[in-house]
């Protein structure tokens, strides 16, 4: 096979090896894979590469010239000939109502109030630029040899570090695997875990894409409320028993905030123990807590090797990275290891040894620090702006956001969609929710692109577009 221009020749084919040359070339101009004026190999050359005889080259390329298809000569060589175009060929949308298209909709931006992104002016842009540079020039300067399945040693060292300080997590860098963020580390988990047809206990309200992930891997999500104390672990227990896996946001939960509370993380852990089921924590958020220090991790309390700890830097750094961590009970680390090298690979070396480096020389803990404050100070102007014009009872702040509640049945994605049209985009609360007949209508206000100038003009804006609705 020829890579740079897609051929094969199967020599049980009817056709002879020369149409079949002829035939992909002829094919890739016309799709306009290749463009008017693109060089082709030399016919000894593509024969080398094809594994054919030169003569068989030289006659699809004769042909190819009769149809005025390419042109050669002594000194420029072999090029695609000038003719009409073809008619590029669009990308094909999602479906309508599609989940992708919902999504695609939802990650669009940048935007005010955008939800799931940090801030763009306390990103440290030049100082990671700096080291990812470094990064680079050693991956590239590195004996070529296939990495360590589970991410860089330097890397794992430093996270497991960083969360038995930060996260209460005491573990070690065997049971830590790197990913491309938190989507990988729960597929790698479902993977593993191999729980198909079982059920899962998941949070009402609960972050859709994770519920959507659930349903790809054959895993059935049942909805179990959260209220202020978090997941209402007596209501799972009656209402599911047979579950195998709970998934849960126990720091800061998605998107209400409420903290899970030490009784029910507690009977959560006995439970899980005593009927042999899984919990994912996903970490969301959990170190960005803006009021007092975040609570321990519930991995730091598991003493029955239940509980797989799942955290990103997407949100404390840029979910560009794609890179993110799993923290992993110790009998299963090796199972997660071999997933990882046969399916799941981590990210390139050259990010892992920039992130590395930047949790070492203690610029991470530092720009924890640093964005807190900041994001504390974005959030007060829009949480006071929104209590004085709608009232206290409709206005709330979890985790990095600002809910402004809306009558139930407020066509809050309709609304959310209007705003985008003048820059402002707030995530709509219903989705969240696994029943549109259960749930709730809001709007989440993330602090992390509220703007910095002009709050005011924009949350005016935002409710008269909410006024203007139906």
């Amino acid at each position: 096979m020829d890579k740079s221009l897609g051929l094969t020749v199967d020599r049980s084919n009817k056709l002879s090896l020369s149409e079949q040359i002829r035939g992909g070339i002829a094919k890739a101009i016309e799709e306009g894979v290749l463009q008017p004026g693109a060089r082709l190999p030399s016919w000894q050359d593509l024969a080398v590469q094809l594994g054919v005889s030169r003569g068989t080259v030289r006659t699809a390329y004769e042909k190819l010239a009769a149809a005025q298809l390419i042109e050669a000569s002594r000194a420029a060589g072999t090029h695609v000939a000038d003719r009409p175009r073809a008619v590029p060929r669009k990308e094909p949308l999602p479906d309508k109502g599609s989940f992708l298209e919902t999504y695609l909709e939802m990650t669009q931006g940048p935007a005010l109030f955008q939800m799931g992104v940090p801030a763009a002016h306390t990103f440290p842009s030049t100082l990671l630029a700096r080291l990812r540079a470094g990064a680079v020039r050693a991956e590239v300067s590195a004996v070529p040899l296939y990495p360590d399945p589970r991410g860089e040693l330097e890397l794992r060292r430093e996270i497991a570090a960083y969360l038995a300080v930060g996260r209460g997590i005491n573990c070690s860098a065997s049971q830590v695997i790197i990913t491309n963020g938190f989507a990988a580390g729960l597929g790698l988990t479902l993977n593993v875990l191999g729980l198909q047809g079982h059920d899962a206990w998941f949070e009402e309200p609960g972050f859709p894409w994770t519920r959507r992930g659930l349903e790809l891997a054959h895993v059935a999500p049942v909805p179990i409320p959260v209220d202020g104390d978090g997941v209402d672990v007596d209501y799972g227990i009656r209402h599911h028993p047979a579950a195998k896996l709970v998934i849960l946001t126990p720091g800061q939960q998605a998107p209400l905030g409420a903290t899970l509370s030490l009784q029910r993380r507690l009977q959560l852990l006995e439970w899980a123990v005593k009927n042999g089921v899984w919990i994912v924590e996903d970490d969301y958020l959990s170190e960005l807590q803006l009021r007092g220090r975040a609570a321990p991790a519930l991995a730091s309390i598991d003493r029955g090797g239940c509980v797989i700890h799942i955290g990103s830097f997407s949100k404390t750094i840029s979910p560009t990275l794609r890179l993110g961590f799993i923290i992993v009970p110790v009998e299963l680390a090796s199972r997660f290891a071999e997933t990882a090298a046969c399916l799941a690979p981590p990210p390139g070396p050259a990010v892992q040894f920039a992130i590395s480096e930047f949790i070492r020389e203690g610029h991470y803990m530092r720009h924890l620090r640093r964005t807190k404050r900041a994001y504390a100070a974005a959030r007060q102007p829009v949480l006071d702006y929104f209590r004085d014009v709608v009232g206290p009872d409709r206005v709330s702040a979890p985790g990095l956001s600002v809910l402004l509640r809306l009558p139930r049945g407020a066509p809050d994605v309709a609304i959310a969609r209007e705003a985008l049209t003048f820059g402002v985009f707030p995530a709509p609360l219903s989705p969240w929710y696994a029943s549109a007949g259960t749930a709730e209508a809001g709007l989440l206000l993330g602090v992390a692109t509220a703007p910095v100038k002009n709050v005011v003009r924009s949350c005016e804006r935002l409710l008269e577009t909410i006024r203007r609705s139906p």
